[in-house]
């Protein structure tokens, strides 16, 4: 599982003495147990799917800081954040091409005629399981329901 995996690169990168690694890794792991404690789970092991959209949350918040970075023409901060997403993204699953997900999306579409644009996306959202962007998938779906 990603949380005993997690667990053994913590104390690799500690015994490697890769602060910032190390730095990154307790972080995450301190978002997993935030999330824990906020849905009533600190006593239980969460499934890959949630620790995958707890690990997307952080590297998206890395992705958006290091553009306000930036844009604020402070290029050794943005490097830092883009730096610690990397090392986030190693415990995500590989994103999909948009061809991928615009098969993915006209598959569950023409399944399910009727259905509204929310229901469409989180449709989309369970059958690529964090292999997606977000924005990526609500474009497409707009675009494939008007």
């Amino acid at each position: 599982m990603i949380e005993k995996q997690l667990e053994q690169d913590i104390k690799t990168a500690m015994l490697a003495r890769d602060s910032e690694t190390t730095e990154v890794l307790r972080g995450l792991k301190s978002a997993l147990l935030y999330y824990k404690v906020a849905n009533s789970k600190r006593d239980q092991e969460l499934d890959n799917q949630e620790i995958i959209s707890v690990f997307s949350k952080e590297s998206k918040k890395r992705q958006e800081s290091a553009d306000l970075y930036v844009q604020g023409g402070n290029q050794d901060r943005a490097d830092k954040e883009l730096s610690e997403k990397k090392i986030i993204d190693k415990y995500l699953p590989a994103k999909m091409s948009l061809d991928e997900l615009s098969k993915v999306v006209d598959q569950i579409v023409s399944e399910n005629q009727g259905s509204n644009m929310g229901q469409i996306i989180g449709m989309v959202r369970a059958k690529t399981q964090g292999a997606a962007d977000g924005g990526d998938i609500a474009k497409l779906v707009k675009e494939k329901i008007g």
